[in-house]
């Protein structure tokens, strides 16, 4: 959420925002706050006039009692009690004014930075810098659900019986794999200095609202029914939420902590071959990062992010590329975004396995974190990356180290966590 002081002070600014994302339908909110801020502005001069007034009556009628003149003070009286109802009319209004002010600008984009390349989806999205050198052997590669069923590894139809498309059991050594990835994660993002943490999986409508818009909570969130609570589709949205409504000490700054958990997300439309198997899922579990920072500080820990992604897959060995997403790709709350994506030699192209944005104060405005300052509070910048999310990283490492005769070489930083082992072998 943007500060309302920009939008009243330069609606300009805001609608030229709003027109590079593509999004021309919300101009028409910039113009309705306008309104209702004039409103609420003048009724809460209203409210502090009849406050004002009703005090220096009240302070009247004690002393028309301590000198007698009942009568007078009696009348006094009834101008405070009308007041009152006046007052309380008034404060209605103000509430109403606030709330639909409120509601408008959760709608309102944040403003993007100025580095953000204009484009209306992620078609447009530009490529920054590629890292490791992608190969394509001289063999085939099979689809990684293939490759996942040779080894043993999974199983799709006890899953889709147990619980429906978009799940799966993994089995054995690549249900080992899984683990020993998001374990070398936690210990690679515990060795950059972050706090490893494990978050509640479930969170509350106004965390929700805090983390994100509400166009992206209908088509991620899972509601658990009869309760004020939703299934995480990140870690980042509990993690930041443990700051809500905190005046943080500028001493404890930053907060850097990378948290683990499972993910629930609906995963709405229908998906091509590429999207099955273990890459679209509705269920997975990831690695990720956040900071709670500083203003000035936050590019630099933008910065930062991204690279460690792309350092922990090359940790493994797997060629990555990042790309600058466009203004029509970001989300509302994000000022500046880029996208991690790994190898595929199948495929012959780049996939998505990670996402870093930071999101200035869009989030902490809404969730109300401050930090304490010298001369007066003001709003954190929040900022969150994947470090992994292993179903993906698995199709990375399978396709990536495949060899002829169907094993798939395990990366050396992994190995130590899966007792030694080397290879995968396909099961006979």
């Amino acid at each position: 959420m943007i500060d309302i002081k920009l939008l009243r002070e330069n609606p300009e600014l805001v609608k030229e925002n709003i027109q590079k994302k593509f999004q021309n339908h919300k101009l028409i909110l910039v113009d309705e706050v306008i309104e209702l801020d004039k409103k609420n502005r003048e009724v809460t001069l209203k409210g502090d006039e009849l406050r004002a007034s009703r005090n220096s009556y009240s302070s009247q009628i004690g002393q028309l009692m301590r000198e007698g003149k009942k009568e007078q003070a009696e009348e006094i009286r009834k101008k405070v009690q009308d007041i009152n109802q006046e007052l309380e009319t008034n404060e209605k209004l103000e509430e109403e004014y606030r709330t639909q002010i409120k509601e408008k600008m959760m709608k309102i984009p944040n403003i993007i930075h100025e580095s953000v390349p204009i484009g209306k989806d992620d078609s447009q999205n530009v490529e920054i810098e590629r890292f490791g050198e992608p190969l394509v052997p001289d063999y085939p590669i099979p689809f990684h659900g293939e490759i996942l069923e040779k080894l043993g590894g999974v199983d799709f139809d006890s899953a889709r019986r147990v619980a429906g498309n978009g799940f799966y059991y993994l089995l054995g050594d690549v249900a080992r794999l899984h683990s020993a990835i998001i374990t070398y994660a936690r210990d690679f993002m515990i060795d950059k200095g972050f706090t490893y943490c494990i978050p509640p999986f479930m969170i509350r409508s106004d965390v929700v609202s805090g983390v994100m818009s509400f166009e992206e909570m209908d088509a991620m969130m899972y509601k658990i029914e009869g309760e004020d609570l939703y299934l995480i589709g990140t870690s980042e949205h509990s993690m930041i939420g443990k700051f809500k409504g905190q005046i943080l000490d500028k001493k404890d700054l930053p907060y850097t902590m990378t948290s683990y958990s499972p993910c629930f997300r609906k995963e709405k439309g229908a998906h091509g071959i590429e999207e099955r198997g273990v890459y679209r899922i509705h269920q997975f579990e990831k690695q990720e990062m956040i900071v709670v920072c500083e203003p000035e500080d936050s590019w630099k820990w933008y910065d930062k992010m991204w690279s460690y992604t792309v350092e922990f897959f090359r940790s493994m060995g797997i060629p990555v590329r990042t790309l600058e997403c466009c203004s029509g790709d970001l989300a509302d709350l994000k000022a500046k975004s880029c996208d991690v994506e790994a190898w595929s030699p199948r495929q012959q192209k780049y996939f998505e396995v990670g996402s870093c944005s930071n999101l200035t104060d869009a989030q902490a405005r809404r969730l109300g974190i401050r930090i304490k300052g010298e001369k007066g509070n003001y709003y954190a910048h929040t900022l969150n990356n994947t470090v992994v999310a292993p179903p993906r990283m698995l199709i990375s490492i399978l396709e990536n180290n495949y060899q002829p005769d169907g094993s798939v070489i395990i990366p050396e930083v992994l190995q130590p966590y899966m007792g030694g082992l080397t290879k995968l072998e396909p099961k006979k």
